[in-house]
């Protein structure tokens, strides 16, 4: 039986959490949730996290190595847990997890990370975690209109202020992400795809084991994609996993979700993937693409626009 983790991760709002979510249909593996999450609860992941999109690399490893080992392990931290309790949904949080790594560990199944804020880290989860990782992507102007609708800013201090980041990746980008404007989601959203993806499509050259899947593939033909990543990942379908996922993306669930529920599964996906269409003017998708190019054509063609 695999045992090695699963690593999923790509930029927020590509589907990280319904591709989590089905895999972990299967009875054999464990969700986990965003430990590099700044929110994180401290009862999964005991070590703090400064950064959305974290950088994580042998030189800064000590930080993180022994926290990850643990919550491969379903090591739950009760007590940090109780002592970081301040709400009932903590409370509720705090149960739910602590049910997730019982059972996890109860039953020996295989840890799923989902984590977007992995996502330039992943090659450290490949090689030092020993983790089969699934990245997804989303075509940019899909995230862009997502991010519009939210209202869903980014602030580039984070990636800025982590010189092993942009030392090795993001110096390139460095006055463009200076430059951009507080208030610019679109500018925002098409920067922060680019630098993510460009990075995704050269570690994907230097490690070819990475799996990436594009959101819209899985949204058109949920089964047939979720099937070929199964088989991938040494998972079972069986027919109550199939299930699931056709219940997640029938044509009867809602074509948008409703902003206060962002992190629901249960979508039309057929009709989702073209919402961007509608959210975004035409100087937008223009700009969008123009700003996009150097990553997007690895993974759409002009077609797709």
């Amino acid at each position: 039986m695999n045992q090695r983790p699963i690593l999923v991760t790509g930029a927020h709002r590509t589907g990280t959490t319904w591709v989590g979510k089905m895999l972990t249909a299967d009875e054999d593996t464990a969700y986990v949730s965003e430990p590099l999450n700044v929110l994180h609860r401290p009862g999964v992941f005991r070590a703090p996290v400064r950064h959305w999109y974290t950088y994580i690399n042998k030189e800064n490893e000590a930080e993180y190595l022994p926290a990850f080992n643990e919550l491969l392990d379903f090591d739950y931290h009760l007590w940090d847990e109780i002592r970081a309790v301040r709400s009932r949904k903590d409370f509720l949080r705090m149960g739910r997890d602590f049910h997730i790594f019982y059972v996890g560990s109860l039953h020996g199944q295989r840890a799923l990370i989902k984590d977007p804020f992995a996502v330039f880290s992943l090659p450290w989860f490949a090689e030092r975690l020993n983790c089969q990782v699934v990245v997804t992507v989303r075509h940019p102007a899909g995230f862009a209109g997502s991010l519009k609708r939210l209202n869903w800013s980014f602030d580039f201090r984070d990636l800025l202020d982590q010189p092993l980041l942009m030392r090795d990746h993001l110096e390139p980008y460095r006055a463009d992400m200076q430059s951009v404007a507080a208030d610019d989601v679109i500018g925002q959203a098409a920067l922060l795809w680019t630098m993510i993806y460009r990075v995704v499509h050269s570690t994907r050259e230097r490690l070819p084991s990475i799996r990436v899947v594009r959101h819209e593939d899985l949204s058109l033909d949920p089964l047939a994609g979720y099937r070929q990543l199964y088989g991938e990942l040494g998972l079972n379908i069986t027919a109550r996993v199939e299930q699931t996922i056709l219940n997640s993306s029938s044509s009867e669930n809602p074509a948008q979700l409703s902003k206060n529920k962002t992190h629901s599964v249960k979508l039309d996906s057929r009709a989702n993937m073209d919402n961007w269409k509608k959210q975004l003017s035409s100087d937008e998708i223009n700009r969008i693409r123009k700003m996009t190019e150097e990553a997007a054509h690895y993974f759409y063609p002009d077609a797709n626009w």
